[in-house]
């Protein structure tokens, strides 16, 4: 029965309906504990606790996730000890308690170095850099940020590139690193362009923008608001009206 149970549960999954998915994978998880299959509750669990999550019971989430690590330490499986261990983290995020999520994604980070895990590495220490930006410690959020990047090139994760470089420039440029916030963001826009991510590269722009006209640099901004138009017209969008004030009021005294 289990197996129908986790059957049900992948196609509730796959239509969005997660009222259903959540109690399909409630009934495999109590036919995985009747048959005493620690593997196979953990596995089921853990996609309890994934659906919990996106349906915003972080509690119930978080329940499915403590007893999965309990299972796993039991059966000292490192690379899914890790991986659960990120889950945790990101509950305490989305559940706005970063300070909780910290030690959760360091020890996560201890175990999969030695795993060379570069994917999970990648986001991993994404989230880390964005968890020291969020406490203005600059220096550890670009050194966490730089990893995420190595690791990103390792398994040719163009998209953690895009968004990395992204984060980092916005780092960067909150931290008065101008220069290396320019080279950052310029960075990030040319991946997003290749991936052909209009929406990424709007958001850059519009940082590219702000950089420009903080440094003075009036025709620069300008060209980024103008390249900004371009772009949301291409998702079938335009300038805010602040975006089209700025740029109105750039061409008159700088442009």
């Amino acid at each position: 029965m289990s197996d129908d149970h986790k059957h049900r549960a992948r196609i509730f999954l796959h239509r969005g309906n997660l009222t259903e998915a959540r109690a399909a994978w409630e009934a495999a998880v109590a036919d995985d504990r009747a048959a005493n299959n620690p593997g196979e509750l953990s596995d089921s669990l853990g996609n309890l606790g994934n659906t919990c999550a996106l349906l915003h019971d972080f509690s119930k989430a978080e329940d499915c996730y403590r007893e999965v690590l309990s299972i796993q330490r039991t059966e000292r499986n490192q690379h899914a000890i890790a991986h659960t261990l990120v889950n945790l983290g990101n509950l305490h995020i989305g559940t706005d308690r970063p300070e909780k999520a910290r030690p959760y994604y360091l020890e996560a980070l201890d175990l999969l170095k030695p795993l060379n895990d570069h994917r999970a590495l990648g986001i991993l220490s994404h989230n880390l850099g964005m968890e020291e930006a969020r406490q203005a410690n600059w220096d550890e959020a670009v050194a966490h940020f730089r990893d995420a990047l190595e690791s990103h090139r390792v398994v040719g994760n163009e998209d953690g590139l895009a968004v990395t470089y992204s984060h980092m420039g916005r780092t960067f440029f909150e931290a008065g690193r101008l220069v290396e916030a320019e080279r950052c963001l310029n960075n990030a826009s040319e991946h997003f362009v290749k991936l052909g991510q209009p929406q990424g590269e709007a958001a850059v722009l519009r940082l590219l923008a702000d950089l420009y006209e903080h440094q003075r640099d009036s025709l620069s901004a300008i060209r980024s608001l103008e390249r900004l138009t371009v772009v949301l017209q291409s998702f079938g969008e335009t300038l805010t009206s602040a975006d089209l004030d700025r740029l109105m009021r750039l061409r008159k005294t700088g442009g």
